[in-house]
């Protein structure tokens, strides 16, 4: 074994996050103004730097409360290479996305109230891979999203398939389970589930207007010959939340939050459907007959990786009583 080979085995492989932290954390001063930089917590950039410098073996910075950060001598003498290393480490990516042919623009599209909840992840999971392409998006309604497409200011679009026209060629991704939703102190939030006929007594459904998605819901009720009353109409899916977390009714649903919470802060319950309901579907759409480009074709390989998922995907919907 040489001297070189022997003496790598002495150190761990470096973190680049860790090496990252450290860099922003010398340039801004603080752990905070990292962890802004960084889009971490505060702990998470500290625990970085410790890291490293357990990795290193020498300390880096000098911390002091409630005052900025100061470089140690060894940290002076680190930080040019720590920053040619995240240099060297970029130039990789770029160099792998040239080679791989995934460059240039693209635009993509999403059905409005499905956006904020797969939008976000898709596009940081993207460019994480592809650094080189030049990535939009638009979110929408459906008919917009496929007037884009045709004009060519769309590459490609998730859209419930409800909504789409004939000249639209879709992918089927994933279907969604609805729900009922109830403010906290309604009786019937206490449930495991709920049926469509005791819902339909009831004369306050909050009903969710935005096309297609009031033909989907309405239904559910259609396809058991119930007739809901409904109290109020939105095309807006938070007000929706708001007025149910208000206590003015109930509403069905099937895209869901993470949380549970209104933008007032009231809490709001998910209920399950009992027997069998439709799913809420939804597709990756293009123009009939069009030919995707590379970036575009690498973001569909993406959204069926992370989109093609049975049926109620993420979270349970179970309460503490039945």
């Amino acid at each position: 074994m040489t001297g070189s080979s022997r003496e790598s085995l002495m150190y761990p492989p470096l973190d680049l996050r860790q090496v990252q932290c450290f860099v922003a954390a010398a340039a801004g001063g603080t752990m905070t103004a990292a962890a802004g930089e960084l889009h971490l917590s505060q702990s998470a950039v500290s625990l970085a730097v410790a890291g490293l410098e357990r990795r290193l073996g020498v300390q880096l910075l000098v911390r002091r409360r409630a005052r900025p950060l100061l470089l140690t001598p060894a940290g002076r003498r680190l930080l040019p290479t720590a920053r040619e290393l995240l240099t060297s480490a970029e130039d990789l990516r770029r160099e792998a996305a040239a080679t791989s042919g995934v460059a240039g623009p693209l635009t993509v599209g999403c059905f409005t109230t499905l956006a904020p909840l797969v939008l976000p992840e898709l596009l940081d999971a993207f460019l994480a891979d592809h650094p080189e392409v030049d990535l939009g998006f638009l979110d929408g309604p459906v008919p917009e999203l496929e007037a884009a497409m045709r004009a060519g200011a769309c590459d490609l679009a998730i859209v419930d398939v409800l909504d789409a026209s004939p000249d639209v060629e879709l992918e089927a991704l994933m279907g969604v389970r609805p729900y009922a939703l109830f403010a906290a102190d309604d009786p019937m939030a206490r449930r495991r589930s709920v049926r469509l006929e005791d819902l339909a007594r009831r004369d306050d459904l909050i009903l969710f207007s935005l096309p297609p998605s009031a033909a989907f819901l309405m239904g559910l009720f259609a396809a058991r010959e119930l007739e809901p009353r409904v109290r109020h109409r939105t095309s807006s899916h938070e007000l929706v939340r708001g007025l149910v977390g208000r206590g003015l009714g109930y509403a069905l649903l099937a895209t869901r939050p993470a949380h549970d919470l209104t933008h007032e802060g009231r809490e709001v319950v998910a209920v399950r459907i009992a027997g069998d309901v439709a799913d809420a579907r939804f597709a990756l759409a293009r123009v009939r007959g069009s030919r995707l480009t590379r970036q575009a074709a690498a973001f569909a390989r993406l959204c069926r990786e992370r989109l093609s998922a049975p049926s109620d995907p993420g979270r349970s919907m179970t309460n503490s009583s039945s």
